[in-house]
């Protein structure tokens, strides 16, 4: 099993939208080294921080699993973001050379007891080299390491330090 973190604005989408759908597709990732975690990397079962990003603070509001690896995005068949894509399949190349966008499907597992900011997140000496707190990094899917996801789920749900 992989550790990742996803953003999203909660003004578009929050850990509570997720929890009250239950599941939904994961896309809009115009980014394409955020686009192969998705379409390579990331499998049925794997483990997702949920972090609000753009928020005021930003951080990790919970937890979801990947239910659905990748696979096409329909949007991304057509016109979208000034990119066309004409792509049927994700391995087909699109006018660029690239494949065409993905998504995956996640489900709600947990809102966490306490919302973990990205300050708190930072001060944490077992989170230091994590990529959200990483100065330039904004990749809006991650990959999270084992002991760095294990962090901050203790802290979201508010365990005493072990």
């Amino acid at each position: 099993m992989k550790y990742w973190l996803i953003k999203s604005e909660p003004s578009t989408y929050s850990i509570n939208d997720l929890k009250k759908d239950g599941r939904t597709s994961w896309n809009g990732v115009r980014n394409y080294q955020a686009r192969n975690f998705m379409r390579d990397d990331m499998k049925k079962g794997d483990l997702v921080l949920f972090y609000h990003s753009n928020a005021e603070p930003p951080g990790v509001a919970g937890l979801c699993r990947i239910v659905k690896e990748g696979y096409l995005e329909e949007k991304s068949a057509t016109k979208h973001d000034g990119f066309v894509h004409k792509a049927l399949r994700t391995d087909s190349p699109t006018p660029c050379g690239e494949p065409a966008w993905v998504m995956v499907d996640v489900e709600f597992v947990e809102k966490f007891k306490r919302f973990v900011t990205l300050d708190e997140l930072k001060a944490d000496k077992k989170l230091q080299g994590m990529l959200v707190i990483k100065r330039g990094i904004r990749l809006s899917v991650q990959p999270v390491d084992n002991a760095h996801f294990d962090e901050a789920v203790r802290l979201g749900r508010g365990e005493a330090d072990r």
